[in-house]
């Protein structure tokens, strides 16, 4: 009897820890199944964590893109591996450890946590599944049988809810934000789209729009021309001209062309044209161009010549000094020159010369 009791036990200490999809230390760890249903699951957290706790899980992401262990930011490089989610770390208790290895493809999953405090959900954090995430000693409820869908609602009822004046508020709306626009599939594209409607906050739809433009490919570049086309709002089609450069979409270039010749709003012409020099190109130089010497609207037209000067020199300094010299309006002729005193390019240089010479 007594060695059946020794071989069970030597069993059971055998047997490996639950092998969490993700690169865990200095968590006091448990796990918990989502089965019945993600939002249930968190309210029971919830209504019954009064100490700091995390909670995590996995979801697949889209591919392509990856995330930065430094920071929520999306990004390609991957120098950074680890993450410390408290600033002031206690104890040292390291619970599992995946490989350190460096991946030459981008993690199909991402991880989403909640820190939650006093029975309030403080934070949302995303991240890559292959960072180390160090917990700083708190419990981590790890939970399994996640349903994407019911993650996307879930994050998508937090930003509504927490999108609110205050600082803490608005950081809460932006990870559940980012936390959507890198889940995979199209409802992760309908849900940033409910984001951005005109009903919400600005400061939401900001936020939507830039993650369609940063990480949702060719459905999220098609949901921003239609934004940018149709919406009412003068400073949301500003931030959305900012989200259309940001797409890696070979028609984004086209919709900013098109946005800086047409659209009602000077200042909405001028960003689009802003942006437009951040791309370079010909059709990107010859669309500043134009609205220099075709925009009716002075502002809009010291815009493009601002543009101008944030083009490669090569390319912005020679159409400087052909505004400077020829056009019309007397006003851009003075912001080009402005501008090429600022560029300390040695044909500037040449051309103040030859300016003040006469």
């Amino acid at each position: 009897m007594k060695r059946g009791i020794s071989f069970t036990l030597g069993l059971i200490l055998w047997l490996p820890t639950f092998a969490l999809p993700a690169r865990i230390v200095n968590a006091k760890q448990e796990t918990r199944s989502a089965a019945n249903g993600l939002e249930r699951v968190l309210q029971e957290i919830l209504t019954s964590q009064a100490e700091p706790a995390w909670v995590a899980y996995t979801v697949p992401t889209v591919m392509g893109r990856s995330l930065s262990c430094c920071s929520d930011w999306g990004s390609s490089q991957r120098e950074c591996t680890s993450c410390r989610l408290e600033e002031k770390q206690e104890g040292s208790l390291s619970t599992t450890e995946g490989p350190k290895s460096v991946k030459l493809e981008a993690p199909a999953e991402i991880v989403v946590l909640y820190r939650i405090a006093q029975k309030q959900l403080e934070k949302i954090r995303v991240f890559s599944s292959d960072c180390e995430l160090d917990f700083g000693g708190l419990p981590l409820i790890w939970l399994n049988e996640v349903k994407p869908a019911e993650s996307l609602r879930w994050l998508a009822s937090m930003a509504t809810d927490a999108a609110a004046d205050d600082r803490e508020g608005r950081r809460r709306a932006d990870g559940a934000v980012i936390a959507i626009a890198h889940h995979q599939g199209p409802e992760a594209d309908r849900s940033l789209e409910a984001l951005a409607a005109a009903s919400l906050p600005l400061e939401l739809r900001k936020q939507a729009a830039f993650w369609m433009g940063t990480v949702r490919g060719r459905t999220g570049y098609e949901t921003l021309r239609r934004l940018v086309r149709e919406d009412t709002n003068e400073k949301f089609r500003e931030h959305v001209v900012f989200a259309l450069s940001q797409s890696q979409e070979p028609e984004a270039i086209l919709t900013l062309i098109l946005t800086a010749r047409e659209d009602a709003s000077p200042r909405v012409r001028g960003q689009a044209l802003f942006w437009l020099a951040h791309k370079a190109g010909r059709r990107a130089v010859e669309a500043i161009a134009a609205a220099i010497d075709q925009d009716p609207e002075t502002q809009v037209k010291k815009k493009a010549v601002f543009a101008l000067h944030q083009l490669p020199k090569d390319e912005g300094v020679p159409l400087l000094i052909q505004v400077a010299r020829n056009n019309k309006n007397p006003v851009v002729r003075k912001e080009a020159m402005f501008w090429l005193g600022q560029s300390n390019d040695s044909r500037a240089l040449a051309f103040f010369e030859e300016v003040l010479s006469k």
